[in-house]
């Protein structure tokens, strides 16, 4: 006798319904994050590009015409002698904060990754340049910087040397103000290289300990390979944070004198909010943020790539 398995009735397309309904309501999650994006940056950035075509200026205002012009604000910045200025102050200042803060950032994670008494105590108080507001980190470095009574020249007269005129010298102002970023920027490099320090096992370095290498020689071959896709993540994060630094430039030399710390965000803004060219002040805003873009789809690619290596 042959028994026979009763059928199995299936509704037709039982499991499109919920997979629909999943998607559905994954887009209703997403949609609140989407509206905040659309609202808060897309559109900001669409009207932008909009008025950098546009001879929009203080009249435009009132009468809301503002005529096209398509790319003549572009060729009147590009034109512009200031701008090869401000391109070679936006490279000096990204170029010499980034190997600074770096630098200092990876010997403090160095140096904090060994226990000793305080060491946490004194890795909190370094954090504090982090977490201060931009405006007020600005401020005290700018006293600092005051060549009669700043707290900097006081120390050279100290030992004997001369005043150094930081903030009116053309030579002096743009280290002055790397000089206050780098300052700035070093715990978020401390913070993010001490984790991934952390992260290397301490088992590493003892074999290599027993093998007979010295310090230097464990730092090379052991802890610089296995922290290469942390520290390409902080320098990508720090070349597009430093770009675009608009407001510690601006609070300590506003630009000045004559255009020595002259950046390409500081340019934007003198552009739009004292010339009134603000047609010429979006065009070179959409240069800074396709720069940024560039730099930030970087990011993302070695972001994806350290995920890839990690779950390998």
């Amino acid at each position: 006798m042959t028994l026979v398995a009763p059928a199995v009735v299936v509704p037709p397309r039982a499991g499109r319904k919920p997979r629909r309904d999943n998607r559905f309501a994954a887009w209703l999650f997403l949609l609140p994050a989407l509206v905040y994006v659309g609202v808060f940056f897309g559109y900001p950035l669409a009207a932008n590009v909009v008025m950098s075509t546009q001879d929009y200026t203080v009249k435009s205002f009132y009468t809301g015409e503002a005529p096209f012009v398509g790319f003549a604000n572009y060729a009147a910045v590009f034109g512009n002698q200031l701008f090869s200025t401000a391109v070679l102050n936006t490279v000096l200042f990204t170029a010499g904060s980034l190997v600074f803060q770096f630098g200092i950032g990876l010997a403090l994670a160095v140096f904090f990754s060994g226990r000793f008494l305080g060491s946490a105590l004194l890795r909190s108080l370094l954090l504090l340049p982090w977490l201060l507001p931009l405006v007020v980190s600005g401020a005290v470095w700018r006293w600092m910087f005051d060549q009669d009574h700043g707290v900097l020249n006081a120390a050279l007269r100290f030992v004997g040397l001369d005043a150094v005129p930081w903030l009116s010298s053309t030579g002096w102002a743009l280290p002055a103000v790397i000089l206050t970023n780098i300052w700035i920027g070093i715990p978020f490099n401390l913070v993010i290289l001490h984790g991934g320090l952390r992260a290397i096992p301490a088992s590493l370095y003892e074999a290599a300990a027993l093998d007979g290498a010295g310090a230097w020689q464990r730092f090379r071959h052991v802890t610089w390979p296995l922290l290469r896709p942390v520290t390409g993540i902080v320098l990508m994060l720090g070349l597009v944070y430093t770009i675009k630094v608009f407001d510690v430039i601006m609070v300590v030399t506003g630009g000045g004198p004559a255009n020595a710390t002259q950046t390409l965000t500081t340019w934007s803004y003198r552009l739009s909010f004292q010339d009134f060219a603000f047609g010429q002040g979006a065009a070179v805003g959409n240069v800074l943020i396709l720069v940024a873009t560039v730099f930030g789809l970087l990011y993302l690619r070695s972001a994806r790539a350290t995920l890839a290596e990690a779950a390998a």
